[in-house]
């Protein structure tokens, strides 16, 4: 049988991480909104939807940051590429609309 008090704190740890993921999912809704303005400007000034350099900075910039957060850069480096992967979907789509 469980604890109650270790019940209690399972209970609101689990809440705490619902707190968190629903977060971060307005976080990233947010993210999203400003790398779909980001696309219909590039298309309009005939950018490409990439910009390899940038990703290589961010990529850096995120790992330092991973490390400094006691979070795996692995990890970090996986959710930023799965990230610009769609965003440069978007920009691929929004680009042909401006066609």
């Amino acid at each position: 049988m469980v604890d109650c008090d270790e019940l209690d704190r399972f209970l609101s740890l689990r809440e705490s991480i619902d707190n968190l993921d629903s977060a971060l999912v307005h976080l990233l809704a947010e993210r999203f909104k400003l790398t779909q303005e980001i696309g219909l400007l590039k298309a309009r000034n005939g950018l490409p939807p990439t910009d390899p350099d940038r990703e290589i900075r961010q990529t850096a910039r995120l790992r330092a940051l991973a490390i400094d957060a006691n979070l795996d850069p692995e990890f970090t480096e996986k959710w930023f590429k799965l990230v610009v992967s769609e965003v440069v979907s978007h920009h691929e789509i929004i680009a042909a609309r401006e066609e």
